[in-house]
């Protein structure tokens, strides 16, 4: 903990400051904590090389943010200073939302769902946004063309993947998560139309004794990716997306140039092999979005998507809500009241 940090300062004419109610962690604060991605981010946060010192430092982490409009930029016309009662999700080259206040774009802000409450809002924007990149804006799916799709969740019951369940049952999907059977009940409960146990057996073998997928959404990475393309429709536009993948950590070991050059030969080498098979092949990262965040509350505010929170921390209880995430197994998302609602 540091006490003692200096009031956050407007930079650009677009930016707002927001008093942060609450936050939540998510496994990419662990990660770099340890150094992930610190090659590309130092990138994004000074590409000119302007300063003369690293400038990650003090990081303060943390992605979500529920809170109230303090300040605003010149050109900001959407939010004004006061009672607005918005949330966002922070980019990870920013400055996170385990402070007092935060600087944020204004086109990352949006107004949260009514019906929630602070720490409720503060578990879905990054989740969320993640899930909507690799559904909508990676995948193809939306509203009006997800209807019958038979769609499988692979790692369905942590932040991610209760939010995609929801989602996509909004949209009309067939839905099939995959989780441990301790989280059945959850992702029943979310509107799951199959669940399979991966303990329960071979996963693989499992899997293939259902009828084919017209979409994949892998939240796991590792070995399922060697095997899981086989389960979808060939020739039929099906898509795999996956949230794993080896970006920031080529660009972290190799350098940028190479660490770039070694992403794209991955990333298309296996589009192109995939092609050939009959099956798009994808990946998908988090991307910052107010009029996303937008559509989402509509959602929320129509009773189709439910904040699913494991556990809520005060501000003084970060560290533990840190061992807590370490332990993984987390059903939904780990949240930190910063002001304490009562």
């Amino acid at each position: 903990f540091t006490r003692d940090m200096v009031f956050p300062t407007i930079h650009f004419p677009n930016e707002v400051i927001i008093k942060v109610h609450a936050a939540s962690l998510n496994p990419i604060d662990l990660s770099m904590r340890s150094g992930y991605g610190a090659t590309a981010l130092n990138m994004k946060r000074d590409p000119l090389k302007l300063k003369s010192t690293e400038t990650e430092f003090p990081l303060t982490l943390g992605r979500d943010v529920s809170g109230v409009v303090m300040e605003c930029g010149l050109s900001v016309s959407y939010f004004k200073p006061g009672d607005e009662v918005v949330w966002a999700a922070i980019p990870p080259w920013k400055q996170g939302t385990l402070s007092e206040f935060v600087v944020a774009s204004g086109n990352e802000v949006s107004f949260k769902p009514k019906c929630l409450s602070h720490t409720e809002a503060a578990s879905l924007p990054y989740v969320g946004l993640t899930a909507w990149s690799a559904v909508n804006q990676v995948g193809g799916l939306n509203r009006s063309n997800c209807s019958g799709k038979r769609v499988l969740i692979l790692g369905a019951s942590g932040g991610v993947g209760t939010f995609a369940v929801q989602l996509l049952k909004a949209w009309g999907a067939h839905v099939t998560a995959v989780c441990s059977h301790d989280a059945s009940t959850l992702m029943k409960k979310l509107g799951a139309d199959d669940v399979i146990d991966y303990k329960s057996g071979n996963l693989e073998e499992q899997l293939k004794t259902l009828p084919l997928f017209d979409f994949i959404l892998d939240n796991v990475g590792g070995s399922t990716e060697k095997w899981a393309l086989d389960l979808l429709k060939k020739w039929s536009g099906a898509t795999y997306v996956t949230l794993v993948t080896p970006f920031l950590i080529n660009m972290d070991k190799l350098g940028v140039a190479d660490g770039m050059l070694q992403t794209g030969v991955t990333v298309g080498s296996k589009t192109v092999k995939h092609l050939f098979k009959g099956v798009h092949y994808r990946w998908a990262f988090f991307m910052p979005s107010g009029p996303s965040l937008d559509e989402i509350a509509e959602l929320v505010d129509s009773g189709k998507i439910q904040p699913v929170i494991d556990q809520v921390f005060s501000f003084s209880e970060v560290p533990k809500a840190f061992l807590k995430l370490e332990g993984g197994h987390a059903r939904g998302k780990t949240v930190i009241d910063v002001i304490s609602e009562k």
